[in-house]
């Protein structure tokens, strides 16, 4: 089978059901951006983080894939009849229980954070940031008038951004590197 099929070069996609958009559509922007996010986790796990996470941080990224899938499936009704399953109340607890673990390690924060420290801290601070522009492009999607997205879609989003951020200050502190504390700027 080809990868190519010339059938996106005019500017339009087909979502799963068998509709046809604009590559600009607010659908394909959403689930884009979560196929953005997927791939900035992927680039964080390639700098070599703490094995142990590596799990977690595939089922994370099976889970985006889902939310993907379900995004780029408009109707809830095909939704259910070709078992996409998007994310689950599961999930975001799974996102939740990882959260609690890690943060226990950590120092208490003190002062705002400025992205970086370690390579792995600054990718997952990257990805993080890429989290919340696709949290926001499901927002603005779930309030388009006649679309659909699941319930569960800005949770995940939400919860994974605050993962991602202590993902990043976990990295920082197994490595002994401090996070950069952001200082006011004198006037």
């Amino acid at each position: 089978m080809k990868i190519y099929t010339r059938r996106g070069d005019a500017g339009q996609t087909d979502l799963f059901g068998g509709e046809r958009v604009g590559k600009d559509a607010t659908r394909v922007a959403a689930y884009g951006d979560v196929d953005e996010l997927n791939a900035a986790i992927g680039v964080a796990v390639a700098t070599g983080i703490d094995a142990s996470l590596g799990d977690a941080l595939a089922r994370i990224q099976s889970a985006l894939f889902d939310l993907g899938a379900s995004l780029a499936t408009p109707d809830p009704a095909h939704r259910r009849k070709a078992g996409v399953a998007g994310v689950r109340d599961a999930d975001i607890d799974a996102l939740e229980a990882l959260i609690d673990r890690l943060e226990a390690g950590l120092a208490p924060l003190t002062n705002f954070i400025l992205p970086g420290g370690t390579a792995q801290a600054a990718a997952f601070h990257v990805a993080r940031t890429v989290c919340r522009r696709a949290e926001r492009a499901v927002v603005h999607l779930a309030a388009t008038p006649g679309e659909s997205v699941e319930a569960t879609s800005t949770r995940y989003l939400n919860r994974l951004s605050d993962l991602l951020f202590v993902l990043a200050r976990h990295e920082n502190a197994r490595r002994g590197v401090a996070d950069v504390a952001w200082s006011r700027r004198s006037t």
